[in-house]
């Protein structure tokens, strides 16, 4: 049996846009675009696709976000520097009412005590970090595993 195709919103946040410049003993060498297109590969292979995007505006990540009801049916998120200050995200995140799944490119636990408090965790289904750019990936397998139960 063939399993249902499914589209999956992968969002980032502020900044984001600059990895592979911003920090790389922190982020790592591995642009953006570079993730994106290793996402959307695997994300074939599983048999989904993927809807990669990134804003550095907090509103204009709301407006995805709410655009993402009733047309996809996961959503994997970096809200970066956003993870830890935004109620508007987590309050978006809440109205979808679909699995959620956090990365974090760094191990935020380790980093400063402001980065260990994340508000998307609180919607989530589960948090991927400290895995570099390899978390997304994690989360593209975390996330076919949700869809599939």
């Amino acid at each position: 049996m063939a399993k249902q195709r499914h589209n999956i919103l992968i969002l980032n946040g502020p900044n984001l846009n600059m990895l592979g410049v911003r920090e790389p003993e922190i982020y790592g060498f591995k642009s953006l675009s570079a993730i994106a297109l290793e996402c959307e590969e695997y994300a074939s292979e599983l048999g989904c696709s993927i809807d990669f995007r990134q804003s550095n505006h907090e509103g204009e990540l709301v407006t995805i976000i709410q655009e993402a009801r009733g047309t996809c049916a996961g959503v994997i998120i970096n809200a970066g520097a956003y993870s830890h200050t935004s109620i508007a995200l987590l309050d978006a995140l809440k109205i979808l009412e679909i699995p959620t799944v956090e990365v974090h490119i760094s191990n935020i636990l380790k980093r400063e005590s402001f980065r260990r408090h994340s508000y998307i965790s609180e919607v989530a289904q589960g948090v991927i970090c400290g895995f570099g750019a390899h978390g997304y990936i994690l989360a593209l397998d975390a996330m076919r595993a949700l869809l599939d139960e």
